[in-house]
């Protein structure tokens, strides 16, 4: 057994940084929903714990879709059965994870490091295992360095130690990671600590990919699902769903979420599991209740965003088996006050009948829990849980790497007003550039910035707490400190709070964010056409900043500003005319202009326009594909089916969609 830190060198995009603008636009979500026709014994948390933004975060969407090669951290975890490799600065995800014994994968692997539009902060990438803490959705950190560190267990086995604290729920969760030299699966020890005197709502799913085989079958101890029936939250029965046994994720045409209804005395568990019997499992400890499948489908739309999701030469076929704290991922549970939750899972290889496996689902169900017995049985994890205690609570041995150092700040303020100090067993590290402004407030009780070429510059970062907002509202007077009230004014919905902090901070000094922030003031009472004029005068003062370009085009079409629209694209720099999203935008007008050949140049340029930060879910550039067609259609007298065109796949992002019969 061992612990390794390594040097992991990989295909990778550039992630370019974070955005400058403070993100209180509105977030959306697939798995936002809130309507339901469960029975009132299901008891589900339905649309508690939503979040309108992810404020005070900064959104990650500068990456490009380069695959230059990269060096990261990597930390192995070893073996005489399994070889496990965690990267610490892609949130802690364990990036493979191999049998040795049997000489396989036992995950989805991603062949190179490549960002796309799926997480709360918009960067997040495929593959592996990710753990998802805080909020519904992948969460801040997926794409960020986390702090990692050494440990051991008490009879010396290394212990991998990653963990963060995470700012919206102002909670700090904990990852202990470790194989046994003896043991054929790989442990990990979660923790989350509520250090705060009041319930906070909680979410925490951990995404497993798998590569997809027709022939896998996710077996779990369930005869329920709950699942997504055109927006609301409802049940179907397991395993067969509209005339297909669903329990094969190839089975399901088109991308689908199944949330399996786990009996509270059943064993916790899922897995995959091929035609020859052999596959990977996870199991846990009770407090993991929720399973889950999710699948692309067999759409051209799930093609599409699988191939998008990895490298273009590469088969990223994959599918999420993951396991929650809740039933399903439409809903936070209630934290309580000044409260730890802990749990154990193990990931590991699973050899079993695949007659009984691929045959009656009892069957099936019976014959993978036995297996999962054998491997680990619930006491002898609930018991793990309970004695690895003592070393989840003791500070480690050594630091790998740091994260953000929000949690020491947020110690220096609980230490300056008296109160008890988070999970002192862990080091959060020292203040940085990003958090030197608030330590500088908690000291100076100012957030002033004199040096005038950093007074132009947008914050380094931003500020949601109720404690803060009151140490902010208490300093004194200056751009910066009515700049932050105004954004979290407007993240609280207080917007004539917000307008009258604005209107001070500009008196003071006009700059990009406060005209940024100005626009949000005037788009959300309601006046889009000054809202989106405010966004492209912010936009004229950093035309380099791709962020802001993009939110002011994409306010700026919203209300039929097409002329502005082309002609601020016109005069802009090469670096945001490259830009996908801006030049999407740029396509549309000049589509609305009715100048369809130009729009039809844009998005063919460069072999096809590829909006590199298009969001799940999202199908923009596929129906500018399909508004052009139609309308060379119109031009020509020519009838125009959508049903009957033919998309090319790289515009083709409907995951919805069934696959097309060949004709």
């Amino acid at each position: 057994m061992s612990l390794e830190v390594k040097k992991i060198i990989l295909p990778s995009a550039h992630f370019g940084g974070e955005s400058s603008l403070p993100s209180i636009y509105q977030m959306s979500n697939v798995q936002y929903l809130s309507k339901s026709r469960l029975d009132e014994d299901d008891g589900l948390f339905i649309g508690y714990g939503q979040i309108p933004s992810i404020f005070p975060y900064r959104m990650q969407d500068l990456y490009d879709r380069a695959a230059d090669l990269a060096e990261y951290i990597g930390v192995v975890l070893e073996n005489r059965y399994l070889k496990a490799v965690f990267l610490p600065e892609l949130g802690g995800k364990l990036w493979s994870l191999y049998d040795k014994a049997a000489g396989r994968d036992l995950l989805y692997t991603n062949v190179m490091v490549r960002p796309c539009n799926l997480a709360v902060r918009n960067a997040w990438t495929a593959g592996g295992i990710e753990f998802n803490c805080g909020m519904i959705g992948h969460h801040p950190f997926t794409c960020s360095k986390i702090f990692a560190c050494e440990t051991k267990l008490d009879d010396g086995t290394p212990v991998l130690r990653m963990y963060e604290f995470e700012r919206i729920r102002r909670c700090v969760y904990q990852m202990d990671f470790f194989l046994p030299e003896d043991s054929k699966l790989l442990y990990a020890r979660m923790r989350i600590v509520n250090p705060n005197r009041e319930v906070v709502p909680m979410y925490w799913w951990t995404n497993i990919a798998v590569r997809e085989d027709k022939h896998a079958r996710n077996v779990i101890d369930a005869v329920e699902t709950y699942n997504n029936a055109n927006g609301c939250v409802g049940k179907n029965p397991v395993p067969t769903h509209n005339g297909i046994d669903i329990t094969y994720p190839a089975n399901n045409p088109t991308a689908i979420d199944y949330f399996w209804k786990i009996p509270d005395g059943a064993r916790k568990f899922t897995s995959h599991i091929g035609e020859d019997g052999y596959g990977f499992f996870e199991a846990s400890t009770s407090r993991l209740k929720g399973r889950k499948l999710f699948v692309w489908g067999q759409g051209e739309g799930g093609a599409r965003w699988q191939k998008f999701l990895t490298a273009d030469d590469a088969d990223g076929r994959y599918v999420e088996i993951q396991a929650g704290l809740a039933h399903t991922q439409y809903e936070c549970l209630p934290m309580p006050p000044l409260t730890a939750w802990e749990w154990l899972e193990c990931y590991g290889a699973i050899n079993a009948d695949p007659e009984k496996v691929h045959g009656d689902w009892d069957a099936a169900r019976a014959e993978v829990r036995e297996k999962i017995n054998e491997a680990v049985s619930g006491e002898s994890l609930e018991k793990l849980l309970k004695d690895t205690k003592p070393m989840a609570k003791r500070a480690a041995d050594k630091m790998i790497c740091c994260g953000s150092a929000f949690g020491k700040l947020e110690n220096l303020r609980r230490e300056k007003a008296g109160e008890e100090q988070m999970c002192p067993h862990l080091d959060f590290g020292g203040i940085g550039d990003n958090e030197a402004a608030w330590a500088g407030l908690l000291e100076h009780g100012t957030l002033e910035i004199k040096e005038s070429k950093e007074a132009e510059k947008p914050p380094r970062s931003w500020m949601l707490q109720r404690e803060w907002t009151e140490l902010i509202e208490k300093s004194a007077d200056c751009h910066e400190k009515y700049l932050h009230l105004a954004a979290i004014y407007i993240a609280e919905r207080r917007l004539r709070d917000a307008g009258e902090a604005i209107e001070k901070a500009l008196a003071y000094r006009e700059t990009a964010t406060a005209l940024f922030i100005l626009s949000q003031c005037h788009r959300l009472s309601g006046n889009g056409e000054l809202a989106a004029d405010t966004a492209l005068r912010a936009a004229s003062l950093l035309p380099d900043d791709v962020s802001l370009v993009r939110r002011a085009i994409e306010m700026a079409y919203g209300t039929g500003k097409y002329d502005a629209i082309v002609s601020f694209y016109g005069a802009a720099p090469a670096s945001a005319r490259a830009d996908g999203r801006i030049s999407m935008y740029y396509a549309f007008a000049l589509l609305k202009l009715d100048r369809i050949e130009d729009a039809e140049a844009v998005l063919y340029r460069d072999g096809g326009l590829a909006v590199t930060d298009i969001q799940e879910g999202e199908i923009s550039i596929t129906n500018l594909y399909i508004e052009i067609e139609k309308a060379k259609a119109n031009k020509e007298g020519r009838e125009f089916s959508e049903n009957e065109t033919d998309i090319p796949a790289q515009f083709e992002f409907r995951m919805f969609v069934s696959k097309k019969a060949k004709k």
